[in-house]
C-alpha cells in the first residue's frame, strides 16, 4: 500500500506557541485584579454573566468573594503550561483557563478570543504529546509504528493546519474590513489613531509619531503598510517557506508596534503565537538549547542530521 509521510507535530516549534499563549493570558490575570476584570457593563450586566455555555467558566463556579482566589489558581495553571511541562496533562486545563478568561471578564479583546481559539486547537496536539517537556525535540519520541499513534499524529497535524487557516482568515478579514472606510482608503487612518486619547500613542512617543503622521507620505505609509502586510500574511500559506520566514519578523515587529502604541500587549503576544503557527513549517523542531549556546563553528554532519524532524507514515 502506498504511504504518505508528514512531520510529527510534537516538536519544539509548537511548544513555543503554547508558551506565548499562556504568557499572554497570565499577564492579563497577574496585572489586573478581580475588581478590574469583573465589573458591570451598561445595558449588559455584571460580569461574569454565567449564561449558557459561559456558565461553565471557572469564575462562574464561585462567589464574587473568591474571584481573586480563582484568578491566582488560573495563574498557577498558566505558569505550568508556559513552562512546557507534560503538555499532555496541562493542555486541557490551559484551554479551560483561556475559555474562562475570554467568557468571564468584562471587556475581553481580540487577543483573548484568538488565545481561546488557538489554545483549544493546540490542545488536540498537546493531548497526544507524550514528551516530558514541549521544548524537547520530536527525536525523543519513538517512531509511531501503531496505526492508533499514526492516526493521532494525523489528528494533531490537522489541528495545527486548522490553526494556520484560522490565522490566514483572520489577517484577510482584518485587511478587507478596513477597505470600505474612507480613512483607510485615503491613507489618513493612522493620523486619527496616533492622536486618539484612549488608544493613541503614549505621551513619550507622541512627538515622534506625530511628526510622521503630520506628513502626507508618512501617514500614508503607516496606514497602507499594515494593509499590505496583512494581505501578505493572509496569503502566506500559498508562498514558499523562505518567503514565510521573511514575513515572520515583519509580523512580529508589526504587533510589537501595536503593543507599544496602543498598549495591547496580550493581543500582541497572542498574535506572535499565531504567527509562529502560520509561518513555521509543519513539525518545525528548532533546537533551543543549541541556538542559545551555539558556537561560531560550522555544525558537524551529525548535528546537521539531528536537525531533521521526525516523520510519520500513514496509509494514502
Amino acid at each position: 500500500m502506498r504511504r504518505r509521510t508528514f512531520p510529527l507535530p510534537w516538536a519544539a516549534g509548537y511548544g513555543l506557541a503554547r508558551t506565548l499563549l499562556a504568557l499572554g493570558t497570565l499577564g492579563t490575570l497577574v496585572f489586573s485584579d478581580a475588581a478590574t476584570l469583573f465589573r458591570e457593563v451598561a445595558t449588559v450586566g455584571r460580569y461574569p454573566l454565567c449564561q449558557g455555555v459561559n456558565a461553565g467558566g471557572a469564575f462562574c463556579l464561585v462567589s464574587p468573594d473568591h474571584y481573586d482566589t480563582v484568578r491566582w489558581l488560573c495563574c498557577l495553571v498558566l505558569v505550568v503550561a508556559a513552562s512546557g511541562w507534560r503538555p499532555r496533562f496541562t493542555a486541557i486545563p490551559h484551554a479551560y483557563v483561556a475559555f474562562s478568561v475570554f467568557t468571564g471578564i468584562s471587556i475581553p479583546d481580540g487577543g483573548d478570543q484568538i488565545t481561546w481559539i488557538l489554545t483549544l486547537l493546540i490542545a488536540f496536539v498537546a493531548v497526544g504529546d507524550s514528551r516530558r517537556w514541549h521544548w524537547q525535540s520530536s527525536r525523543v519520541l519513538e517512531k509511531p509504528e501503531s496505526r492508533h499513534h499514526a492516526l493521532w499524529a494525523l489528528l494533531s497535524t490537522s489541528a495545527i493546519v486548522l490553526a494556520r487557516v484560522q490565522m490566514a482568515v483572520l489577517y484577510f478579514q482584518s485587511c478587507v474590513a478596513k477597505l470600505p472606510h474612507a480613512e483607510w482608503a485615503d491613507g489618513s487612518a493612522l493620523y486619527y489613531w496616533v492622536n486618539n486619547y484612549d488608544f493613541g500613542a503614549p505621551n513619550w512617543l507622541r512627538p515622534v509619531l506625530g511628526a510622521v503622521v503630520d506628513e502626507p507620505l508618512g501617514v500614508a505609509a503607516m496606514t497602507w503598510g499594515p494593509l499590505v502586510l496583512e494581505i501578505a500574511l493572509a496569503a502566506a500559506l500559498l508562498m514558499p517557506q523562505r518567503v514565510r520566514w521573511m514575513l515572520l519578523p515583519a509580523g512580529i515587529l508589526f504587533h510589537l508596534g501595536i503593543a507599544v502604541v496602543m498598549g495591547l500587549w496580550s493581543f500582541a503576544i497572542a498574535m506572535w503565537a499565531g504567527l509562529l503557527l502560520l509561518l513555521s513549517p509543519l513539525g518545525h523542531d528548532p533546537d533551543f538549547k543549541r541556538l542559545l549556546h551555539r558556537a561560531s563553528r560550522q555544525p558537524t554532519a551529525s548535528q546537521a542530521r539531528s536537525d531533521e524532524s521526525a516523520e510519520v507514515r500513514v496509509p494514502a
